[in-house]
């Protein structure tokens, strides 16, 4: 299953829901990513896909500096799960693939 694209995400933290935009690539069996969101682009660090379950980590600095675990299950165009940021409660996530990327004939 591919998870290339771009995803909408919608996170419900303890200070209201945020919005993000992850854009993953796959070149070579290896997942690379980006997350947009709050003025800033992040880079994706330990992305892996095991079956449905895909996991990364990125490091935000707005509204406030976080280390966040995201832990989610895609179903076609759709994922949900959560993010935690260190010692706090785990948050929902959910989201939408809004663009697949192209295949190559």
């Amino acid at each position: 299953m591919s998870v290339e694209g771009i995803w909408n995400l919608s996170i419900s933290t303890p200070i209201g829901k945020m919005k993000a935009v992850v854009e993953l690539h796959e070149q070579d069996a290896v997942l690379t990513g980006v997350a947009r969101g709050a003025d800033e682009e992040v880079p994706l660090g330990d992305i892996a896909l095991d079956g449905d379950r895909l996991t990364w980590k990125q490091a935000i600095n707005k509204p406030m500096r976080l280390n966040l675990a995201f832990d989610v299950t895609v179903d076609g165009d759709t994922l949900r799960g959560t993010s935690r940021a260190g010692r706090l409660p785990a948050s929902k996530v959910t989201g939408e693939r809004r663009t697949a990327p192209e295949r190559q004939a």
